[in-house]
């Protein structure tokens, strides 16, 4: 927990969900949507990146144990325990699960909190299809998918699937018609998890309103970056200048302030 000592903390309850949520920086919020195993100390950095870029980090735990260092057996562990809840809906293919509802209640309340023309969303990895679903509450203008790696099934029936009912994907088309919204996504090229199956039919539902960044994880790539890699702003960061995984992280943040400041 020291990694989150700058941080202040509330406990977010609806319903039946209950979460501490972890807060740091000024200016309108965007709400982070940590990936597995749980909020890591990388995670933490990118979270102070975009809170030092003049935005209010609004993090909720949704699963692990916030600050805990990343681990195979943790990963596992937190991973085995995110599929069976219910609230994930983990294998559904066409269906956002009940923690998109919990999730814009939410944004709403940082919304009112914390001010500003609206409040932006990203999800990262299992929780990465997540910020598709939250578009649809109003209060949210800015969307970013990391390496969004729902629905969990075999790759050939699974892999542009969207974790998004048709309802939900409806309006965000319409919004982005409308409001001039748009949703930028984020993927390694090789990342098995993450399809370009997934991203070209974001391209057909979505049109202009998809901004996609592709980072070559192919063989023999300019920057050496492995095959494997996955975690595009967080365990697969490389924060140098030029390298294309800060030229991302440097995106992400443009975008929000494009449209929230």
């Amino acid at each position: 927990m020291t990694q989150l000592a700058g941080f202040s903390s509330f406990n977010f309850d609806y319903q039946d969900f209950s979460v501490p949520v972890f807060v740091k920086g000024t200016g309108p919020a965007i709400i982070i949507i940590h990936e597995v195993p749980g909020i890591t100390p990388q995670v933490i950095y990118f979270a102070e990146r975009v809170a030092a870029a003049g935005f209010t980090v609004v993090l909720p735990s949704l699963f692990g144990t916030p600050g805990k260092a990343f681990g195979p057996v943790y990963a596992l562990e937190s991973i085995g325990r995110a599929c069976i809840r219910k609230e994930f809906a983990a294998f559904e293919a066409n269906k956002s699960g009940p923690i998109a509802d919990y999730m814009r209640v939410l944004c709403r309340l940082a919304h009112e909190k914390y001010g500003g023309k609206g409040v932006g969303a990203l999800g990262m990895c299992f929780t990465g299809n997540f910020a598709l679903s939250l578009m649809v509450e109003p209060s949210v203008l800015a969307g970013v998918l990391s390496q969004p790696s729902l629905p969990i099934g075999l790759p050939p029936l699974t892999a542009s699937a969207l974790h998004t009912s048709p309802e939900d994907l409806a309006v965000l088309k319409k919004r982005i018609a409308t409001e001039d919204l748009s949703v930028l996504g984020l993927r390694f090229t090789h990342d098995f998890m993450c399809p370009k199956a997934r991203f070209d039919r974001l391209r057909d539902e979505l049109g202009e309103g998809f901004e996609a960044i592709e980072i070559d994880s192919g063989p023999k790539n300019q920057h050496k970056i492995k095959r494997i890699a996955h975690s595009v702003l967080t365990m697969d960061l490389v924060d140098k200048e030029g390298h294309p995984t800060r030229q991302a992280l440097d995106r992400v943040l443009s975008y929000f302030q494009e449209k929230l400041l």
